[in-house]
């Protein structure tokens, strides 16, 4: 058996456990900075850990994640939902940050989820740019709901704050477009990806920093990491109703406008979506499947390093 190490991360702290190869654990705190970072990577080379484990923390483990790859140790950020249902199965319903840690080891050693590689300061960058453009629309969003309820200095003090965000939005909208065309990679996939019928400059953006892994798996495979796969609800005699749950919940919201654009505008999208309501199909539901249909093609066309065409192949 092998140590494993769990890693709880909040935005004072990084509390770890190492879980050894005789089943015993013991615990640690360093601080979450640059230096608690380097104290840990030193402290774990001793340990030699087959696996690292820490939950996604709204990028607050982005710092001891990036330093642990830097060392080549294998690590792994989740879902924290993964872990919640894990500790749930095990019966662990106390939580203090070095319960939690233990917990990830004891996923790590149990489950071993696969290590995929980190992304760079360049992807992580990317990253932040599309979730600011993301907090700027949620913003005018709320500004003009206040505006129908406003009046006198207050209106236009909220008019004078949307044109600001505006402004700000252009801004972050032109620092994605710089961003992309710096990179030949990024250029090349941005271009692969407008070219289909429904994906425009934003959803293109989102896709390439939010879903690196498009055009490198399978289609059931991305179907399943993006959420637009159906799960099977059957029990005994019953068949149960097909869901689609869990998954990237930023990359679905944007596959779902896409999809809306494409049942208008892209040729295969639309007659597929038009078939499944003339069978009977709900719109809902036959939306969910022209989402599936339509994130199959751009993971081909990415695979395939080939832009959008009407083909027979792509209606299979």
């Amino acid at each position: 058996m092998s140590n494993y190490v769990g890693i709880d991360v909040s935005a004072a702290w990084l509390d770890v456990a190492v879980l050894a190869a005789d089943g015993t654990v013991g615990l640690s705190r360093a601080s979450n900075d640059a230096a608690g970072a380097q104290q840990l990577v030193e402290n774990l080379r001793s340990v030699r850990p087959a696996l690292v484990v820490l939950e996604a923390s709204g990028d607050l483990e982005v710092l001891i994640s990036a330093a642990l790859g830097a060392a080549d140790f294998p690590v792994v950020v989740v879902n924290p939902r993964q872990v919640k249902e894990f500790a749930r199965a095990l019966g662990r319903l106390a939580k203090t940050d070095r319960l939690d840690a233990r917990v990830l080891a004891e996923f790590a050693a149990r489950v071993q989820p696969p290590v995929r590689a980190l992304a760079d300061s360049e992807s992580r960058e990317l990253k932040a740019l599309v979730e600011r453009r993301r907090q700027l629309n949620e913003m005018i969003v709320a500004e003009k709901n206040r505006l129908t309820r406003a009046s006198g200095a207050v209106k236009r003090d909220i008019q004078e704050h949307i044109e600001f965000l505006r402004r700000r939005l252009k801004d972050v909208d032109g620092d994605l477009a710089r961003a992309i065309q710096a990179s030949a990679l990024w250029r090349a996939k941005d271009d692969l990806l407008k070219s289909v019928p429904g994906i425009g400059p934003v959803t293109a953006s989102l896709l390439i920093a939010e879903l690196p892994e498009l055009g490198r798996l399978d289609r059931r495979q991305i179907a399943s990491l993006v959420g637009v796969a159906p799960f099977n609800r059957d029990s005994g005699t019953l068949r149960g109703r097909r869901t689609v749950w869990g998954g990237r919940r930023r990359v679905r919201a944007a596959l779902y406008m896409s999809t809306l654009v494409a049942t208008r505008h892209n040729p295969l999208i639309k007659a597929f979506y038009s078939r499944l309501v003339a069978a009977g199909k709900p719109p809902k539901l036959a939306l969910t499947a022209c989402m599936r249909k339509l994130l199959t093609i751009v993971n081909a066309i990415l695979r395939n390093e080939t832009p959008w065409r009407w083909s027979p192949s792509l209606d299979a």
